[in-house]
């Protein structure tokens, strides 16, 4: 897996939609989640895995600009980004997340307390992305 700097230069809109973010399935269509993270396990090199995602702040589901009711779900700005073509368990979406926040910490960038997952389908394919704000 590479983990990249990315820089979202506009945000991505979607609509809050309740569903579990560990339970996504091919044909849910393009869902973003948003966690926030344990204070204590997001700043280390070697987080407690259960206790890292602290709570779940909002899901929802991508909009087009025309619709109403959308919200900025994923703000433009910068992040470590990494990503797998497949869709991911909760314990290798958490694995993920723990070598982004390792990465960012070797690059001695200060990740942010934010960490959004979003699945949707590119190239005939179920991807699973990470961002972690920085």
């Amino acid at each position: 897996m590479e983990i990249q700097i990315l820089t979202l230069l506009t945000p991505l809109f979607y609509t809050e939609a309740d569903s579990d973010p560990f339970c996504y399935r091919e044909g849910d269509g393009e869902k973003l989640y948003c966690f926030m993270l344990n204070e204590s396990e997001s700043s280390g090199f070697e987080p407690d895995k259960e206790a890292l995602l602290d709570r779940l702040i909002f899901s929802a589901s991508a909009v087009t600009r025309a619709q109403g009711g959308t919200v900025k779900a994923l703000p433009e700005g910068s992040y470590l980004f990494a990503q797998k073509r497949e869709i991911l368990s909760r314990e290798e979406i958490i694995d993920m997340a723990v070598e982004i926040q390792a990465e960012g910490l070797w690059r001695r960038l200060k990740p942010g307390n934010t960490l959004y997952l979003r699945y949707l389908f590119e190239d005939s394919r179920s991807v699973t992305q990470l961002y972690r704000p920085i």
